[in-house]
């Protein structure tokens, strides 16, 4: 998946997060689709993705946004 245009390509809940993964106007417009149009990336999320490639458990899409709305009902502190 080294030729995946994370710009134009067409992503799906499947769409797995690899190592040339970017934060691209067409992801943003996937994740407010899954998750509402209070969807927002912050630094600790983008840890939180990065890190499943470095620790060679990468997330899809679709667990992306499961752990998006998953932190949204967790206690602010």
């Amino acid at each position: 998946m080294s030729d995946f245009d994370w710009h134009s390509s067409s992503l799906t809940r499947e769409t797995p997060i690899t190592d040339r993964y970017k934060n691209t106007q067409n992801v943003r417009r996937f994740m407010k689709k899954e998750c509402g149009e209070d969807f927002k990336f912050n630094r600790p999320f983008m840890i939180w993705i990065k890190e499943g490639i470095k620790k060679g458990n990468p997330k899809s899409l679709g667990d992306v946004a499961d752990e998006w709305l998953k932190r949204q009902l967790e206690p602010k502190t």
